[in-house]
């Protein structure tokens, strides 16, 4: 479900004279390689929709062939790409372009000393504070909390049990993101905690909720601070609870004083100096409850393909579209190469891809994005799971971002 007055384009959202910076930065006694790729497939993810929009992006998202599969399906693809293809070549881009006069908004935190506060569309401090799980409880009204607790280091293993089901996510203004901080524990497997307890110190404990419903409520801050709702997903989660993909257009009523709430949210971080797209996780559980899960304050794998569909099928928005991410050891051109004919179907639309070959990185992967969309929702499912059959027969991973739509 998408509303007038959507935007279409990055451009639509921030104006002019913006860079966006959509990567994780590299965590502090982490490894480089570690998670490089999941960094870098997430800088260029909105390149289909900057439009006039400066976006800092690995290489991997600039491969030729990609570009023009991108810009056949009528995508804005950003004029002004500053790829990267190592850490030390991405530090280089971000200061470019402050020193060339953009404002650098920032979906996930970066040093002060390489983005200083002066030279962004919002501060680090802002976007690590309000990626914060810990944070939530005080952005969201009581009637709509799930039940959290914030547990120190010296806590973490009493309040992990093996006997009870939980949803373990670090608490750290360092938000990454990329399914990376999210752990969730099933009653009576073995705990084993992800690498995050290695390196944080505070962490947030949550119910485990049985979900009825679970929906991403899409929202864009522009320049004049108002909190605008755009649009309704729902999303697609395994069993494990990380994201698999969206449902679009036809998707099922959201409670009148849940939506009211979510705006409410979005002009909260607003008032704290936010600006940009925001998906929030809210549910109805299967006892009825309405509640918020996450807060994502940054570009998702959510909102793009709302973004893409408003530019090149607005008429489709209210039909049944799944979202859906491919990843593969094929080379990226035979990947497309395969895909051509589905894409000029009609049927079919590439959202975003990454080449890890066009970077430093050891790893050989390709990594697209798309959205498959129709008249019946489950042809529309059926192609979607085809699609996953054709391109990950060895069972690859086919996961969003985020436990959320990341």
């Amino acid at each position: 479900m998408s509303l007038s007055l959507a935007p279409r384009t990055l451009s639509d959202v921030y104006g002019p004279g913006v860079a966006l910076c959509a990567r994780p930065a590299q965590q502090s006694g982490v490894s480089e390689l570690r998670h490089r790729n999941t960094r870098d497939v997430l800088s260029a993810r909105p390149i289909a929709i900057a439009a006039d929009t400066s976006v800092i992006c690995s290489a991997g998202g600039t491969e030729p062939e990609l570009l023009s599969a991108l810009r056949d399906c009528g995508l804005p693809v950003g004029t002004d790409l500053r790829a990267f293809t190592s850490e030390v070549e991405f530090a280089a881009r971000v200061r470019e372009a402050v020193a060339d006069g953009l404002l650098i908004s920032m979906e996930y935190p970066q040093p002060v000393e390489l983005c200083p506060d002066d030279s962004t569309v919002k501060t680090g401090a802002v976007v690590g504070h309000l990626n914060n799980k810990a944070t939530i409880s005080t952005l969201v009204d009581p009637g709509f909390r799930a039940g959290r607790e914030i547990v120190p280091r010296a806590r973490l293993a009493t309040a992990t049990p093996v006997d009870r089901s939980w949803v373990l996510k670090a608490a750290t203004d360092d938000a990454h993101g990329g399914s990376l901080d999210v752990y969730l524990h099933q009653e009576g497997e073995p705990v084993v905690l992800p690498a995050f307890t290695d390196v944080l110190d505070e962490f947030v404990v949550e119910e485990y909720l049985r979900l009825h419903r679970n929906w991403g409520i899409q929202l864009h801050i522009a320049a004049d601070g108002r909190s605008r709702l755009f649009a309704v997903t729902e999303q697609r989660v395994d069993a494990e609870g990380i994201y698999l993909g969206g449902f679009f257009g036809q998707v099922t009523t959201v409670p009148a004083e849940l939506l009211t709430e979510c705006v409410a949210i979005g002009q909260r971080a607003a008032d704290l100096g936010y600006r940009g797209l925001c998906s929030l996780d809210c549910a109805r559980t299967t006892d009825g409850r309405l509640v918020l899960l996450d807060l994502n304050f940054r570009i998702t794998s959510g909102s793009i393909p709302l973004l893409a569909l408003e530019s090149v099928r607005p008429e489709a928005l209210d039909q049944p579209a799944e979202s859906v991410k491919l990843v593969t050891p094929a080379p990226m051109a035979d990947v497309l190469a395969d895909l051509r004919p589905m894409l000029a179907a009609g049927g079919l639309i590439l959202l975003a891809g990454h080449d890890s070959t066009r970077t430093d990185h050891p790893l050989r992967q390709s990594t697209l994005q798309l959205l498959v969309l129709g008249d019946d929702p489950d042809e529309v499912t059926a192609r979607r799971r085809a699609l996953y059959e054709r391109f990950t027969p060895t069972a690859l991973s086919l996961s969003g971002s985020t436990t959320t739509a990341g």
